[in-house]
């Protein structure tokens, strides 16, 4: 007996150890080579590397959740981290759209400095008021893919149906005369397949990991004019970060910080590397004027900034933050 108690004790120790260490998990709907994966490996990688009892399991591809189902489990706890495109929130945050609008970011460098301005700031504090919070900050940039006529203006798109990936693409789509067929860029590949999209937009990164350039006939990309911005950050629920140790903390911040630089740098060359891949897979590469954009931007105007000032409690407001950006 006295042997036997001596020995719990002395395994007591080992036991409080383990306790303390910490695995979060964290998911996303990309594919493993993805961008967005390669990101959140980053930060799993590094937070490993730092040794204070903290982990990151990632679930890539839906696995653990859904694509447009990962907000709510994350502020309510249920999901740790997640990398997502913000304006798949935008059922409950109506707000988040503005980070998915035709035009507004003009270019990488633009949404680095959106990103460090009042605006972004207004979407961290709703963000906050969800119980949740931003670690990695990152826009991609993104354009068109069609089965037939390649898509540069609005008349492009009369009588198609198009996959936009947030509220205000596709406001804007229909006002063009397109048919709207919403799902996550996870599942473009049937729906082309199957011919429900004739075209549709979404990131560069999704062009490649999603291997569209075996559907698509023809291939707007982001190239010097990009009408397609979408915010795509990684978040994590705001209690579950604070109940980390200061160690803990510190080595996620350290971990996000190098990961956004390399995010910002990479998301410029996924748009050249895009052009590379489709032009290998013999599709037809178009390029959008100034010109083609400015028709974009002036039925924007007219249909999906007006609509998210409408319905949006002080959207003039926020609208007028993110335009500021010079």
């Amino acid at each position: 007996m006295k042997l036997a108690k001596i020995a719990a004790l002395a395994a007591l120790p080992l036991c409080v150890g383990a306790a303390s260490a910490e695995e979060l998990r964290l998911s996303h709907q990309f594919a493993p080579g993805d961008l967005r994966h390669r990101v959140a490996q980053m930060v799993a990688d590094d937070v490993a590397a730092a040794d204070v009892d903290l982990s990151i399991r990632i679930f890539p591809s839906g696995s653990l959740f859904k694509a447009t189902e990962q907000y709510v489990p994350l502020t309510r706890g249920q999901l740790d981290m997640t990398v997502l495109p913000l304006s798949y929130a935008g059922g409950q945050r109506p707000e988040y759209n503005l980070t998915l609008m035709p035009g507004l970011i003009k270019s990488h460098d633009h949404a680095a400095r959106v990103n460090d301005s009042p605006f972004m700031e207004e979407i961290e504090r709703l963000l906050n008021e969800d119980d949740a919070m931003t670690l990695v900050r990152g826009y991609l940039a993104g354009g068109f893919a069609s089965t037939g006529e390649c898509i540069t203006r609005p008349e492009h798109v009369q009588g198609k149906t198009v996959r936009a990936a947030g509220k205000g693409f596709e406001e804007m789509l229909q006002a063009a005369g397109a048919s709207i067929a919403s799902m996550p860029s996870s599942e473009t590949y049937n729906a082309m397949q199957q011919n429900v999209l004739q075209a549709l937009n979404t990131s560069s990164s999704s062009f490649v990991s999603f291997r569209l350039q075996e559907l698509a006939k023809c291939y707007t990309p982001a190239s010097d004019v990009a009408l397609w911005f979408m915010y795509q950050p990684i978040l994590i629920n705001k209690t579950t970060f604070e109940q980390l140790s200061p160690e803990q903390q510190e080595a996620l911040r350290a971990a996000s910080e190098r990961a956004e630089a390399y995010y910002f740098e990479e998301a410029k060359k996924e748009d050249a590397a895009s052009i590379e891949v489709f032009r290998e897979a013999g599709v037809e590469i178009a390029e959008m004027t100034q010109e083609d954009f400015d028709a974009w931007r002036t039925l924007a105007e007219s249909s999906s900034y007006r609509l998210f000032v409408e319905q949006v409690p002080d959207g003039q407001t926020l609208l007028d933050m993110a335009l500021s950006v010079e």
